[in-house]
């Protein structure tokens, strides 16, 4: 900035003088134009009239020198304002040349070394005292004068983080959106290949092991693209103090094209949509999420169009839902958060129509399920340590005055047990919950006939969970080992005999562990290997096995 003013003043100085140049051309054009208009007139008009002409001259030659003067003095008064202002440049030059080596001996100095940050920040930090020593006014302390430098230095590091921060922010592209306020989209690719022994439901996301037909193979290898994610997030303005969001989320996973190698063309499916109103205690969201009284999952990038773990005791739905959460502070590391709202009513039954939508048996009772959870966290090892407890009532309205009671009770927990192992799990038990993924899918059992009005309904029992262990071997690379048991109740199914559920084959047992390595070298792109094992049992049966591997590469956006 000052070498900048320097060089302005230098160019009034070059306008001055050429300014000064002109108004003494002009004042002798001046000063002749009279004298050859009295010479032309006559001798006898020249001699009467010179004494009043000459005098003006006089007059005029005498202003101009003293202009002359007085240019020459503001001249030299630049001049000299410009040799200070050069000598300020430099030294403010000499200034940021030390503070960025200063800069630099601090950044190093940690990665090299004692001996190596003394030597190489020896010489800034003398130069520095020594300008500060040289600059002080006398009785200044030299503390105060390292304290300053100091300080320059540490605004310096944070000016230049603070610009990286917003370079990186700029480099970013945006998402145009019709509307003025900000959206962001998100997702993943990911590429899953599998292979296995056994037979399954869904030979790229298997929930249960079968029974082998005469046609089966002894296993199967392929993949799938069909697990990606699209995601968008909206920003919105601010009502009534809350800030206002939106999103929705969708796979790939909603089935497969009529035509030749459909299985390799998923579907667009919608998976969660909400929209959000946050306070800062407090929060309204109304959509289809997750089912929050299972707020956890086990990691794992074999099985994300289905939570892993799904119907071997990990509770899940995209459940339509209002529901308020309110957050109590506890103290500076410790939180309350409680969840209350109102959901659909889900029985898990399949559509009847593709274009028309009836309403399913829990909506037939004609009001909605009721749910709340009560979750406690605070911070330990770095992490959040958390514990859980919930609760779901529902009623399912089957025909012909056939109702059953839905209900869960819930508990999750996530657990650092230090720094780089954390456990994590979830439990439940209920009643009639196929629609959430509980009773290995499975709501209800049947005395006889469906379409009989005679026909009992009622609603299987049943409880499981899932526990993980994950170790965070480094930053870039975590391993984690799992394992999942959900248990419908046997006792009551063979109550039932020669029946079976409504929705197939009555199992009494489906038990799953795994692991998985998971590989993040850099923070959009991940790699992973799994292995898991299926044993599901129907009643009074001998299980049916699978063993299953899945590698997986996925890119985050």
């Amino acid at each position: 900035m000052q070498g900048k003013r320097g060089g302005g003043l230098l160019v009034l100085a070059a306008l001055c003088a050429g300014a000064l140049a002109v108004l003494l051309s002009a004042s002798v054009a001046r000063g002749q134009g009279p004298a050859k208009a009295a010479v032309d007139a006559g001798s006898a008009a020249a001699s009467s009239s010179a004494t009043g002409p000459a005098a003006s001259r006089a007059s005029d030659v005498q202003a101009l020198a003293d202009a002359v003067r007085a240019l020459e003095q503001q001249v030299q008064t630049l001049n000299s304002q410009i040799g200070d202002l050069k000598a300020q440049q430099e030294t403010s030059r000499e200034e940021v040349e030390t503070l960025r080596k200063q800069l630099e001996a601090a950044r190093q100095g940690p990665a090299a070394g004692a001996a190596d940050s003394t030597s190489a920040s020896a010489a800034p930090m003398a130069a520095a005292q020594a300008e500060a020593a040289a600059s002080a006014a006398p009785g200044s302390d030299a503390a105060g004068q390292q304290a300053s430098v100091e300080d320059r230095l540490a605004k310096l590091e944070d000016d230049v983080e603070y610009a990286n921060e917003k370079i990186n922010d700029q480099a970013q592209t945006k998402v145009e959106s019709a509307s003025k306020y900000r959206v962001r989209l998100s997702g993943i690719v990911l590429a899953n290949l599998f292979g296995e022994r056994g037979t399954v439901d869904s030979v790229d996301v298997p929930e249960v092991a079968m029974t082998p037909s005469r046609v089966d193979s002894k296993g199967a290898f392929g993949g799938t693209l069909r697990q990606s994610q699209l995601g968008l997030e909206a920003f919105g303005p601010e009502i009534a103090g809350a800030r206002t969001s939106a999103n929705i989320r969708f796979d790939f996973a909603g089935g497969f094209p009529n035509n030749q190698n459909g299985a390799e063309m998923g579907l667009v499916r919608l998976r969660t949509g909400t929209i959000r109103l946050d306070w800062e205690h407090t929060s309204v969201i109304a959509g289809q999420d997750n089912f929050f009284l299972s707020p956890l999952t086990p990691s794992s990038l074999a099985s994300l169009s289905v939570p892993a773990l799904s119907y071997v005791g990990n509770l899940w739905a995209w459940t339509p839902q209002i529901r308020i959460e309110h957050r109590f502070e506890i103290s500076e590391n410790s939180k309350v958060a409680v969840d209350a709202g109102i959901l659909d009513s889900l029985s898990g039954d399949v559509p009847r129509d593709q274009t028309e939508r009836y309403p399913n048996w829990g909506e037939q009772a004609g009001q909605p399920a009721y749910a709340a959870h009560f979750g406690w966290t605070r911070r330990a090892f770095g992490q959040d340590l958390s514990i859980g407890v919930g609760g779901l009532y529902a009623r399912q309205s089957w025909g012909f005055g056939r109702d059953v009671d839905a209900w869960a009770g819930t508990a999750d927990v996530n657990l650092p047990l230090g720094s780089w192992v954390a456990f994590r799990g979830e439990f439940y038990r209920g009643r009639a919950l196929g629609g959430f993924g509980g009773g290995i899918g499975q709501t209800i059992l049947l005395s006889g006939s469906f379409i009989n009005p005679a026909t009992a309904v009622a609603g299987l029992d049943s409880m499981g969970g899932w526990a993980q262990l994950k170790f965070k071997i480094t930053p870039m690379l975590e391993i984690n080992t799992a394992i999942g048991d959900d248990s419908p109740f046997a006792g009551e199914i063979r109550r039932f005999p020669g029946s079976s559920s409504y929705y197939g084959p009555s199992f009494v047992r489906n038990w799953s562990p795994l692991v998985n390595f998971i590989y993040q070298p850099k923070s959009d792109i991940l790699f992973s290997t799994e292995y898991r094992r299926l044993e599901s049992s129907p009643l009074d049966a001998a299980p049916h096995t699978a063993n299953l591997v899945n590698l997986s590469v996925g890119y985050l956006f």
